[in-house]
């Protein structure tokens, strides 16, 4: 069996927030956060390594709120995403927001040299996502020459917050299940009943299947970002509000046919903090999942 990590990008600023740290909030009975069930949903599925992405400022907090329960249970390594850390001509921009979930992914060369699978820290994936990009990622395919990566499909209606908007990136796939094009959407939330997006409130198929960052991805996808981000830095790097997202590269790949991507649907149903009062909304649902048997009272 191949081995199989799992990357969790945790540097985000968490504007919509506000105070605190929000991958570190408590959700569960006995403190535990929501990275504590995503890792370990991943390790009942076959991972054997957690790689945590985060920022030097908060590893104090990180560490005190982790302690040594995941470490005492999986092998786990920290990396740190930095702005400073771009090619030697563009470190004399000031930017104060972090480049995107691609340059988090970026961070971990070196560290990660195996088939892996990155996540949000702040959002909920459940156990079914899990086990299909594991089976896929560490499984023996055929090499047709292309970046060969899996993702996993959220079905949109199982995806909204009840307290503000989201962001996500909708799919479509071909009759094989293989990933087309990818759409970032924006401002996506329940209105006189139906999904919409965007100030112009265009309708979106709820049952549409959309990407929550979960991907798949053979550790040659982070030597490829490297080539990809100075190609990004060579016509955005004076944007401070440009960002080098995973959906939008991989769709680039897609489309060039440099990449494939699997679609795997899951019909789990999302929960995430994104905004303050998601925390109670989240807090309720690990206890409903607690009380169905899904997760035992303490975790570790």
């Amino acid at each position: 069996m191949k081995n199989c990590t799992l990357v969790i990008m945790a540097a985000g600023l968490g504007t919509r927030f506000g105070a605190g740290i929000k991958q570190l909030e408590p959700v569960g009975p006995n403190g535990e956060i929501i990275m504590d069930y995503s890792v370990y949903d991943a390790k009942a599925a076959g991972f054997d390594k957690v790689v945590f992405i985060i920022r030097k400022d908060i590893k104090d907090a990180f560490s005190q709120m982790i302690g040594d329960r995941i470490s005492e249970n999986i092998k786990t390594e920290f990396v740190f995403q930095e702005t400073q850390d771009v090619p030697e001509e563009y470190k004399h921009i000031n930017r104060e927001k972090p480049w995107g979930t691609g340059h988090a992914v970026l961070a971990c060369k070196g560290i990660v040299n195996e088939p892996f699978v990155v996540i949000n820290a702040d959002d909920y994936y459940g156990k079914e996502a899990f086990v299909k990009l594991h089976d896929y990622l560490t499984s023996d395919r055929p090499d047709n020459g292309k970046l060969d990566m899996c993702m996993a499909g959220f079905i949109l209606k199982n995806t909204l917050s009840e307290n503000g908007t989201v962001t996500r990136a909708v799919c479509r796939a071909d009759k094989n299940g293989m990933l087309e094009e990818i759409t970032e959407t924006f401002k996506i939330r329940r209105e006189d009943g139906k999904v919409v997006s965007g100030g112009d409130k265009t309708p979106l198929d709820e049952d549409s299947l959309v990407s929550m960052n979960m991907w798949g991805c053979p550790p040659e996808f982070i030597d490829l970002l490297e080539s990809e981000f100075d190609a990004f830095l060579k016509t955005s790097a004076n944007d401070s509000k440009a960002e080098f997202l995973l959906p939008v590269i991989i769709d680039k790949l897609l489309k060039s046919k440099e990449a494939q991507c699997k679609l795997l649907e899951s019909r789990d149903k999302w929960f995430g903090v994104t905004y303050a009062e998601d925390k109670q909304s989240v807090t309720n649902s690990i206890r409903a999942l607690i009380n169905n048997g899904v997760y035992p009272e303490k975790l570790w």
